[in-house]
């Protein structure tokens, strides 16, 4: 099983920093799919009050459930700040989609004991597992 395959297949609670309730962003969409494949979606968006039927935090540290997945759909620059608080909040995984990519951040939540992915969607990797295609390591 490939480390992708087992973050996911592993996670029931995701929180997705950037949720949007506009559903023309990626945000959204993806989101609206990993529910419909039964993971919890938690938003975190100050300027949300809920969205795709559960509550909107303005922060992580606000969530009073447990997270296995930090998704971030914010530009890189506000990756470090994320990643201190998925660490802060005992998340296990910092999940970057497309084009988001953060190196030193990445490296303080490895040193920090969780699993990084970059720049790979969660939605993509999610439906390549439900085909049985072959993915990364």
């Amino acid at each position: 099983m490939t480390k992708t395959n087992e973050i996911l297949a592993n996670a029931k609670t995701i929180a997705v920093v950037g949720l949007s309730h506009r559903r023309s962003r990626p945000s959204y969409s993806v989101s609206e799919y990993l529910q419909s494949a039964g993971y919890r979606i938690i938003p975190v968006n100050p300027g949300e009050t809920d969205v795709l039927g559960e509550k909107s935090y303005a922060t992580l540290d606000e969530i009073p459930d447990k997270v296995d997945i930090v998704d971030i759909f914010r530009r890189a620059e506000f990756v470090p700040d994320i990643v201190d608080a998925a660490i802060r909040i005992g998340a296990k995984c910092v999940w970057m989609q497309e084009g988001i990519e953060h190196e030193e951040a990445a490296a303080k939540a490895r040193a920090a004991g969780l699993e990084v992915v970059m720049d790979r969607c969660i939605l993509k990797e999610h439906y390549r597992i439900r085909r049985g295609a072959p993915g990364h390591a």
